[in-house]
């Protein structure tokens, strides 16, 4: 199994240091080359699992293997993308997509790799533009070419298109696939949205509300591209949406409980 994530849990300390469960015995086995979302009501840990896939934050118990590999700590073999396109205001696309590759090739060794993946992401007409001068969409496009430019073999994503308009969002959902399927990366993607995770996935992990865990993980086998297939897809949304309901209502319940004991 290429990522084995076994009994994960994570606890983080409240405001008065009591510990609170985020996420609880989570298990989910990942094949090279598939893409996989995570979807959930908010607040149930999607973010943090991939945070911690990335290694960017400790588990409180269990693993995740890479390739039989324990994650301690981020590295090569992982490239991540935020909400947040994250670039650097100062220096141009170009640069952005270099500066990862410094210390890893020559100028003209990472100036070619960095070229590449701007081409991939189409947007070699806009190697001397600045951060400011692009749309959010263009930014978020530069980030994902920074991030494939490392070559990793594995792309975590959380919630890279959730701030985009439907329009910006739509065409970036076509420019991904083509991507993953070009690369053959292996993806693990954050999202809320059912349509897009139906549009994008080989699987769905449906999570539930705090403290997370997999409720369900969903094949979506429907042939590429997906759009021809509304039928198909329409049925996989019914099937999500059965699961994420109950959660949903526990999170509204929740709240209305809390807000009448204040």
């Amino acid at each position: 199994m290429f990522i084995a994530i076994n009994q994960l849990n994570k606890q983080f300390l409240d405001k008065d240091k009591n510990p609170s469960t985020v996420l609880k015995d989570i298990d989910l086995q990942i094949e090279k080359g598939e893409f996989v979302s995570i979807l959930g009501p908010s607040g149930c840990g999607k973010s943090t699992l991939l945070s911690i896939v990335a290694g960017l934050t400790e588990a409180t118990g269990g693993e995740i293997l890479v390739n039989g590999t324990a994650i301690k700590k981020p590295g090569k073999d992982r490239g991540m993308v935020f909400q947040e396109a994250a670039l650097f205001p100062w220096i141009n696309v170009l640069e952005n997509v270099m500066f990862p590759l410094k210390k890893e090739m020559s100028k003209s060794e990472a100036t070619e790799q960095a070229k590449k993946y701007l081409r991939m992401v189409q947007l070699s007409n806009y190697l001397d533009h600045y951060p400011h001068e692009l749309s959010g969409g263009m930014q978020q496009r530069v980030a994902i070419a920074r991030a494939l430019a490392m070559d990793p073999e594995i792309l975590l994503m959380d919630e890279p298109f959730g701030a985009l308009d439907e329009q910006t969002r739509s065409r970036l959902h076509g420019q991904l696939e083509n991507i993953w399927m070009e690369t053959k990366k292996t993806v693990l993607f954050v999202t809320h949205s059912i349509s897009e995770s139906i549009k994008l996935s080989d699987r769905i992990i449906v999570m539930g509300t705090r403290p997370g865990t997999v409720l369900t993980d969903i094949k979506v086998d429907i042939p590429r591209p997906r759009d021809k297939h509304k039928e198909a897809m329409i049925k996989i949304e019914e099937h999500v949406m059965s699961y994420l309901k109950k959660e949903i209502d526990k999170v509204v319940s929740e709240e209305l409980n809390h807000e009448t004991s204040i």
